[in-house]
């Protein structure tokens, strides 16, 4: 081992002990509501950092850079949509949900949400949304642990297809974020979210800016020099990377990623634990400047990194890994660069411990609070309950682990899929349910399967000439998948038995209501 890769090393142990010292000296909880929610006590910098930090993962620093890395600014439209998103969510969700979900019986997580809103005495709401959440926080789960072990791999190994340095990534990636995760609950997650938070966003804003310089301010010769045919329409948001116009169908798509926030438990579960409404403002206005900052950053880092980087990730097909080589390339030379950038490189781990952490947590919390103390055993004590929550965080993570043994997945083809599920399945029963008084349990029940189902079906089942429907047209699921959900839940509610006095009561007293 190179005493480069010694000292990186260091830099890595040093930051995931600290985040697992943060876990032990939060790892005292009294009850569910401690451990699944930090007792709704988030102060607006820990609930932004925490909210945005668990929303992009690896995703916002290996996925997204290496797209645009590939394809030019004709990717960004991503990243503009997830923009529109986070805004709309944080000005239309965040207040009423944090709100409503104390009327609503003090609802602990989404899918008990969604029995509390109905009154759901047989609790099928609350399963089948068990049932989602289980599904694809798996895949979730799984493209954070292949973040990790990618991570490892290129800086200790030979690459992402070293499978000896890619296993060991992935064990210690995985190890990690569970010992934190099962000592600390809710408040370690969200403790470590805001220091990884805001070493995603040193890391994200310096590394393209660096290499910026390092091309002395000349992107267009930069790219030409590096073989880019088409130097002005890499840089068109009109044209993709080999200089074609890009299609309004792949605008709609990849501006539809917006559409997921509104599904997003690891995020809507943020805003249910700020503290006030006081701090929600706060929150909203520091998280949207972290997102314009990030992800601005990350789409300049792709563009960059494709004039500046010595090796060509597109031929070799790993693009995905532009920010770990941008990393190596410019942090070379003397021990204190290294370690500097050992540290930089420790905001990929930041950005994959922020999301996987959060995600096992919701999955325990579903598991536990909704399918075992809500359906299973209603008499289950507060303590029994919590141990099942521990373990569902081990089985998940183990699953998880599975899914991401191939060290050919894509990040982004995780990422993609799960924020497609959660966005068509929950988005627009969370948004109804917010907003229409006159929305019932038959048509939650039914947009939520509808948007469930359609993604299955479109990016799951080999029904075109042995390919699926999402490489046969283009069009992401989620985009269909939340427009189905949304005019079922609409038409079968209205053609079905308005709610009771009591649920509409209980819509009309959030508006009002000051907590």
């Amino acid at each position: 081992m190179s005493t480069n890769t010694i000292v990186i090393l260091v830099a890595f142990v040093a930051y995931m002990g600290m985040m697992i010292l943060i876990g032990a000296l939060n790892s005292k909880q009294s009850n569910n509501e401690d451990y699944f929610l930090g007792g709704r006590g988030l102060g607006s910098w820990t609930a932004a950092l925490s909210a945005q930090a668990s929303d992009m993962s690896g995703w916002l620093l290996m996925g997204l850079p290496g797209a645009v890395y590939v394809a030019g600014t004709g990717e960004v439209w991503i990243a503009i949509g997830l923009f529109i998103g986070t805004v709309l969510n944080w000005f239309l969700v965040a207040r009423r949900l944090r709100k409503y979900t104390i009327v609503a019986n003090n609802s602990l997580t989404i899918p008990s949400f969604f029995e509390n809103r109905f009154h759901d005495k047989k609790g099928v709401l609350k399963v089948v949304a068990s049932i989602i959440v289980i599904v694809f926080f798996a895949v979730y789960t799984a493209s954070a642990f292949a973040s990790g072990a990618k991570l490892f791999a290129n800086v200790f190994g030979t690459g992402a297809d070293d499978k000896t340095a890619y296993m060991i990534g992935l064990i210690i990636a995985a190890v990690v974020i569970l010992v934190y995760t099962l000592l600390g609950g809710f408040k370690a997650v969200c403790y470590t979210d805001f220091i990884q938070g805001m070493l995603m966003l040193i890391a994200i804003l310096a590394v393209p800016i660096i290499a910026y310089i390092g091309i002395s301010g000349d992107l267009t010769g930069a790219l030409g020099a590096k073989g880019v045919a088409d130097p002005a329409g890499f840089l068109s948001l009109m044209k993709d990377g080999e200089g074609n116009p890009v299609s309004a169908m792949s605008i709609i798509s990849n501006l539809g990623w917006g559409l997921g926030y509104f599904g997003m438990p690891h995020i809507l579960v943020r805003f249910m634990a700020i503290k006030s409404d006081k701090e929600v403002k706060k929150s909203r206005i520091i998280a949207i400047v972290w997102v314009i900052l990030s992800l601005g950053a990350a789409c300049f880092l792709g563009l960059i990194a494709r004039g500046f980087l010595n090796e060509d990730l597109v031929a070799s097909g790993k693009s995905e890994v532009v920010f770990i080589k941008s990393i190596l390339q410019i942090f070379d030379g003397n021990l204190v660069l290294v370690f500097i950038g050992g540290i930089f490189l420790c905001g990929i781990l930041a950005a994959i411990m922020s999301t996987a952490d959060s995600q096992l947590l919701v999955t325990a919390s579903a598991i536990s609070e909704d399918m075992y103390k809500g359906a299973i055993n209603k008499k289950a004590s507060e303590k029994s309950a919590l141990n099942v929550g521990r373990i569902a965080v081990v089985v998940v993570a183990i699953i998880a682990f599975v899914i991401a043994l191939d060290p050919n997945s894509s990040v982004m083809a995780l990422v993609s899929d799960a924020w497609a599920g959660f966005g068509a399945a929950f988005g627009p029963i969370i948004l109804l349910s917010l907003f229409w008084k006159r929305f019932n349990l038959p048509g939650a029940v039914a947009g939520m399967v509808t948007g469930f189902a359609t993604v299955i079906i479109w990016d799951y089942l080999p029904l075109v000439n042995g390919g699926t429907i999402y490489a046969a047209t283009g069009l992401y699921s989620l985009v269909l998948g939340f427009a189905l959900a949304l005019v079922v839940a609409v038409i079968v509610t209205l053609v079905t038995k308005k709610p009771s006095a009591e649920i509409e009561a209980e819509f009309e007293k959030v508006k009002t209501v000051e907590i």
